[in-house]
């Protein structure tokens, strides 16, 4: 356990920024889930409209972050050509 003042403060920061973390990586993985769902249906047109706002999502937590900034595109980018493969 800590035992300096400075340490101590670190560590209930430390928590919190888990915390938060932890709910932008969720929104990460829940939006992907779902623009998955829309391809794997088939639904191209909601896929299409679903998509600036997956890549503002991932953009956001590649800017944080979370995940970094060529795994984001690079999911952007498989997801596009999946979209165009439909």
């Amino acid at each position: 356990m800590a035992n300096t003042k400075s340490a101590i403060k670190r560590i209930r920061r430390i928590k919190k920024q888990t915390a938060v973390n932890r709910n932008r990586k969720s929104r990460f993985k829940n939006a992907l889930k779902k623009m998955n769902a829309l391809i794997s249906s088939k639904k191209k047109k909601e896929a299409l409209n679903y998509l600036p706002k997956l890549n503002s999502e991932l953009m956001k937590i590649a800017k944080t972050g979370i995940v970094k900034k060529n795994n984001a595109s690079r999911n952007i980018s498989r997801i596009t050509k999946r979209i165009n493969s439909l």
